[in-house]
């Protein structure tokens, strides 16, 4: 019997009703004949709740216990997807991180997993139960509850499906599929029938939401074949899955964007060996997240520096450089955090030349002025002014025909 591991996010288990409707939905694919692990996060909104609840308490809690909070959000709903499946006729059993031993490192919030024990799994479902487990976390060596931080309900559901050999993970939730852009934005997107890993990475590291770029990296690590579908509506979804020669070779897959991104420049700065680093060092440190650098060709013994991070890690970052500008004698230290980035990805960009002159071409239709440039095998990433982001996704989404594609091409 194929086995199938199920993930439900909070929006899918956000109240009873959902609950009910998510145990018929798990019903039927017991009924088609498969073996189904399940995996749920807490209710929408419930760990921002949890989040907001620790806050008040104390403006600096510890991570381990900030963990226990947070995790309590999923024990509410795997006991009660469980209470709903054993209601209709299949026996449903509820796993904490620990009852399975899902063992991560120590880094408490932003966890990573290690390993897992099947054992206990491999015995309910050879007993009829359909195991309900706890997504979003884990224990480390000492047995102190970690989870996972973002998407962390996704890398666990992967992880079980690689750890078991599951012949699928189904990540189900309000969305029926990975589209070629973001349907608020272009009208005539469309949904895609596979797509790659590769692909899928590019396209979740670079804004697209629909999955979390770790467990799209931990499922094209262990070669899990990944899903993602409608908890609300039939269809077959997307599936992401390892490329191989049959496959369709588009030129560009899809148009990805994100809003939430802030630039930093240091000008003037001495023109020596190891300058970069005394830059992005002390940012990387906090840590925060630098995407795109760019440096320019020194002139003079001079050059400039400019890279981009998350636009809620900006005032931190200024605050963070003030001191450097001063200790490396640089001109002067600068930002913008109304900018977004713009970016499109396809296989097919390998072996295609001229992807980048339509790209640009594009854009320049438009009079849309191009701030930062970034590109890899099978992207080019933009950064744009905020407020040209929607016309520049709309503008590439046509330039390059997504809306034409047929909805299951890849």
């Amino acid at each position: 019997m194929p086995l199938i591991v199920q993930k439900f996010g909070g929006t899918s288990v956000a109240s009873v009703d959902h609950i009910q409707r998510v145990a018929k939905r798990v019903a039927r694919n017991l009924k088609a004949g498969n073996r189904v692990v399940v995996v749920v996060s807490a209710m929408s909104g419930e760990t921002n709740r949890l989040d907001d609840l620790g806050m008040a308490v104390s403006e600096r809690p510890l991570g381990r216990e900030m963990d226990v909070l947070l995790a309590s959000g999923e024990q509410v709903t795997i006991a009660l997807l469980s209470m709903a499946l054993t209601d209709l006729g299949y026996p449903g059993k509820s796993f904490l991180a620990h009852q399975i031993r899902i063992h991560t490192d120590s880094n408490h919030r932003r966890a990573r997993i290690e390993r897992i024990e099947t054992g206990d799994l491999q015995t309910a479902l050879a007993e009829g139960v359909v195991p309900v487990v706890a997504g979003f976390q884990g224990i480390d060596c000492a047995g102190n509850v970690t989870t996972l931080g973002r998407g962390g309900s996704d890398t666990t559901a992967v992880a079980l499906a690689a750890a078991l050999e599951a012949d699928e993970c189904q990540i189900c939730t309000d969305v029926d599929g990975v589209y070629t852009a973001d349907p608020r934005i272009v009208a005539d997107a469309r949904r895609l029938g596979l797509v790659t890993f590769e692909e899928m990475l590019e396209l979740s590291s670079l804004g697209s939401k629909v999955l979390h770029p770790r467990s799209v990296e931990f499922a094209g690590r262990y070669e899990v074949p990944l899903r993602v579908m409608s908890t609300f509506e039939d269809g077959p979804g997307t599936l992401i899955t390892m490329e191989n020669e049959t496959m369709e070779e588009p030129l560009v897959s899809g148009v990805a964007y994100a809003r939430d991104e802030a630039k930093i420049t240091m000008t003037g700065v001495p023109d020596v060996p190891g300058v970069a680093s005394k830059i992005i060092g002390p940012v990387g440190r906090e840590p925060i997240e630098v995407d795109m650098i760019v440096q320019n060709t020194g002139a003079d013994g001079l050059t400039d520096l400019t890279f981009t991070v998350k636009r809620e890690d900006y005032e931190k970052t200024l605050e963070l450089l003030q001191p450097v500008t001063g200790q490396l004698g640089a001109r002067d230290l600068s930002g913008d955090n109304r900018i977004a980035k713009v970016s499109v990805v396809g296989r097919g960009m390998r072996s295609h030349a001229g992807v980048a002159a339509r790209f640009f071409d594009a854009l320049a239709a438009e009079n849309i002025n191009i701030q930062m440039i970034s590109t890899s095998e099978i992207k080019i990433s933009v950064v744009v002014a905020e407020r040209y982001l929607e016309l520049a996704v709309r503008a590439l989404h046509a330039e390059f025909g997504l809306s034409e594609a047929e909805t299951e091409s890849g």
